[in-house]
């Protein structure tokens, strides 16, 4: 590496996958590493980081902060673990154990945060000074950044917007399906990929994949075109709900479902009937990074935390 600046170590935390990257100040990566998660077992997954972060160091110079992205929050009023869907990592303090195991300091965030902050800093987003970041992925998560500064919130739940009701529901949306939140009718239950594949099975019985649907929808057939177009009508409503709340000059999609191209064309043509104002200026956008975002965002949660004002 010569005489460059030291990287900074993000990780990102996933259900099935641990990455972690070595991030240049200048946004270019050093390394990028990735190893299974530990399914179930939190020691374990404490073990799991601690190496990744000990071979990352030893291919690049990296300053000692480790930044990391979970699926989940630290409570405030705790400081343990919450709302994750990697469930045994709830009611844990994870920073304060991947301290005390790699001795040195650990910052958290959640992995939406952390992939709205990458694409705010040197992404999609980075010509705009409010952002929403939304996953559509396994499930659907939010995060919220101003000025490339994360919104946490008082209860760290700023941008949890997928356990939001779906807004405005039509005729069988009333009762929505179950969410494992425990409770009925969450954006998350027709936003996520299980989602739009549940909804088309209920309305064909046809068994398909989120993607196989946007394929066959894209090639023109009639059910998967249907199928999307309900899609893309519950994506404005639910993004309408957000622009009313916190006006975002730019929506940033990432998740595996963000690669559907039609999205970033019907979906701005829908949310202008839901979104209160005469005209929708604000932007809708495919993640730059890609699945790397999450992993870029946890590298700059240090520098990020360094910009906030003392009083915040």
């Amino acid at each position: 590496m010569g005489n460059e600046t030291p990287a900074r170590i993000g990780i990102d935390l996933g259900g099935t996958k641990i990455e972690g990257v070595a991030l240049l100040r200048d946004g270019r990566e050093a390394t990028r590493l990735r190893v299974p998660s530990p399914q179930g077992d939190y020691g374990a997954t404490i073990a799991a980081i601690s190496d990744l972060v000990a071979e990352l160091e030893a291919r690049t110079p990296c300053d000692r902060p480790v930044g990391v992205g979970i699926p989940g929050a630290l409570s405030p009023a705790s400081g343990r673990v919450k709302n994750a869907n990697s469930t045994w990592l709830i009611g844990h303090a994870l920073d304060a154990d991947l301290t005390k195991r790699m001795n040195r300091p650990v910052r958290l965030a959640n992995d939406a945060n952390c992939f709205v902050l990458s694409e705010a800093t040197d992404g999609a987003a980075r010509e705009y000074a409010t952002a929403f970041g939304a996953i559509l992925g396994t499930g659907v998560g939010g995060g919220l950044v101003v000025r490339q500064q994360i919104l946490d919130g008082a209860n760290a739940i700023a941008g949890e917007w997928g356990h939001n009701p779906l807004p405005w529901p039509q005729g069988d949306e009333q009762a929505g399906p179950s969410c494992y939140c425990g409770k009925t009718g969450c954006i998350e239950t027709f936003l996520s990929g299980p989602g739009l594949a549940a909804d088309h099975h209920a309305a064909t019985g046809r068994q398909m994949t989120a993607d196989a649907i946007a394929a066959q929808a894209a090639d023109g057939e009639p059910a998967c075109t249907d199928t999307m177009a309900r899609y893309a009508d519950r994506l404005a409503r639910g993004l309408a709900s957000v622009i009313n709340v916190f006006d975002p000059e730019v929506v940033v999609l990432g998740g595996g479902l963000s690669n559907i191209d039609a999205l970033y064309r019907e979906v701005p043509a829908r949310w202008s009937d839901y979104v209160f104002s005469d005209a929708v200026t604000t932007r809708l956008v495919r993640a730059l990074h890609g699945d790397a975002s999450g992993v870029r965002g946890a590298a700059r949660l240090w520098d990020a935390a360094d910009q906030q004002p003392e009083d915040r």
